[in-house]
């Protein structure tokens, strides 16, 4: 059989084939007319160029940095299979990490020496790539893993329908978020993103293209689902969908006391059903420090003319919190909504006085953040290092972090400047059969320290990261990282506690030669 190839490309193929397979130590020569074929076709998806390399060993939180020998930019899943199983085939491997819209803040998608997946390539090729699909009769959306959540909003909304669960940031891959857990204030009734998920394809660390679900692979369904990328890469995600509200009455709550603003929370995130017409749809808190404007990146809502009393609030009292509340509406219920949350708020224990409210769209709450990212980045601003640390706190332990950490580390040290959330969530919304971990206590708090910093002061945050888990190590508070980062395999057991013998089952069941994402440093730590 002759084959033929355009000069000019088969040649630079074979050439950066070669040269990976030489910095990677594969000395397996090619046999280009018979199964090398393929990967000869990989290899012109295979990119070494600087401006490539130098993108793909950097994120968003700007503190650690890994060199790939090379970048896949993949036009199907196919081409991803094909490169795993490359590397599978071959007597040293080397590790492979999907990378989506570049959003970790630790390394977790990186792979040095190796090669990172740009996943965000195959949103350029509709034809070949997954993209978006919505089955309106059966109510859920075929999501490709590279798409973002802002796009999969968009296309669903012009059915009319949208997911329950969502994240703060809508800037971030399906994939990458479904790696994690995905949360937001949804979470206390609609559970995680994990948790809303019907099915997925998802490419092993064995090359084997899957398809699983709660009744199909299932095993590799619940591993995948917040299983830090170490199990397979997902190619695509069907996600259920429901009738999109119109609007929605945002609604913000002022308290100078722990103690009744954690209370409320609790109470709020008591009414949780699905069908509960008196359930709250969002609730998240945060605190309020002295630090610049009540108003932060992630949206701004306070009325400019109250700016000032809340400010001589904070200065008093060193942090107020802050509980923000939504009801969705639609053209049938725009009318009782204000009667609706009047109701939520009786009994309430905010400050008089302290209660602010507005209308605005669906989406336009929904996409809250991108208007601070977009006046960041207009600054110079957005690109810097974040050297952020999220939790999850049980609840029994929550007012002892209060007063250790926030009314402790955080006022003593003085140097928070980003946001710092603190909400509860129902622990019966999540799905123990899948990898995520979190508290044992039905209900538990998150924690995130969402910091920016200048290069030459990130340091600073960090060390204050390490004051923050070291007081709850030396109180026995029984933290668990989200987003997690550790440096030694103990530490890795201990997080995942009595999950990790099943965890490290399922890693040498579907990633035996320990393939996939080798910058989360579970398997790869030494």
């Amino acid at each position: 059989m002759v084959m033929s190839f355009q000069f000019p490309a088969y040649f630079t193929a074979i050439f950066i084939i070669t040269r990976v397979m030489s910095i990677m130590k594969i000395s397996k020569p090619l046999d280009v007319h018979h199964k090398d074929i393929r990967a000869v076709d990989l290899a012109t998806k295979l990119s070494v160029d600087p401006s490539a390399i130098e993108s793909a060993s950097r994120d968003f939180g700007g503190i650690v940095k890994a060199e790939p020998e090379a970048v896949l930019h993949p036009s199907a899943p196919q081409d991803i299979a094909a490169l795993i199983k490359f590397s599978y085939s071959n007597s040293v491997p080397f590790g492979i990490a999907a990378k989506g819209h570049g959003h970790s803040v630790r390394g977790q998608a990186m792979a040095e020496n190796g090669v990172v997946v740009d996943m965000r390539s195959m949103a350029n090729n509709r034809r070949n790539g997954t993209g978006i699909r919505i089955s309106i009769d059966r109510l859920y959306a075929d999501v490709g893993g590279e798409q973002l959540w802002i796009d999969v909003l968009n296309a669903t909304l012009e059915y009319g329908l949208a997911p329950v669960s969502w994240t703060d940031y809508l800037y971030l891959t399906v994939g990458g978020t479904l790696s994690n857990a995905g949360i937001s204030g949804q979470t206390f009734r609609y559970g995680p993103q994990i948790s809303n998920v019907l099915e997925m394809d998802v490419i092993t660390g064995k090359a084997d293209f899957l398809t699983c679900s709660p009744r199909m692979n299932s095993e590799l369904f619940y591993a995948v689902l917040g299983g830090l990328g170490q199990f397979g890469i997902i190619t695509r995600a069907r996600i259920p969908l429901q009738p999109a509200p119109k609007g929605v009455k945002w609604v913000r709550l002022l308290y100078d006391d722990f103690s009744s603003f954690a209370k409320d929370q609790e109470l709020l995130i008591s009414k949780n059903g699905r069908k509960d017409k008196s359930a709250l749809d969002y609730l998240e808190g945060s605190l309020l420090m002295d630090q610049g404007s009540p108003d932060n990146w992630r949206s701004s809502f306070f009325p400019h003319k109250d700016h000032p009393r809340i400010i001589s609030l904070i200065t008093k009292h060193g942090i107020i919190y802050c509980l923000e509340i939504v009801k969705h509406y639609d053209d049938r219920t725009k009318h009782t909504v204000d009667k609706e949350m009047k109701q939520v708020l009786q009994g309430l224990n905010y400050m008089p006085g302290f209660m602010f409210g507005k209308d605005v769209g669906y989406e336009e709450f929904l996409n809250r953040v991108r208007s601070g990212e977009l006046k960041l980045k207009s600054q110079g601003l957005w690109d810097v290092p974040h050297p952020w640390l999220n939790l999850f706190i049980p609840k029994s332990q929550i007012s002892d972090f209060n007063n250790g950490v926030f009314r402790g580390i955080v006022l003593e040290r003085n140097i928070t400047t980003g946001p710092v959330l603190v909400y509860p969530m129902n622990r019966q919304k999540w799905d123990d059969r899948m990898s995520a971990v979190i508290p044992d206590e039905e209900i538990f708090y998150t924690v995130g320290f969402l910091h920016s910093s200048g290069f030459d002061t990130w340091e600073a945050f960090e060390d204050q990261n390490k004051d923050i888990m070291r007081f709850c190590n030396k109180t026995g508070i029984l933290v668990k990282q989200y987003l997690p980062h550790y440096s030694t395999k103990e530490e890795w057991v201990h997080h995942f506690g009595s999950k990790w013998k099943v965890f490290q089952h399922r890693k040498y069941q579907f990633d035996p030669r320990m393939l996939l994402s080798p910058g989360q440093r579970i398997f790869n730590n030494n």
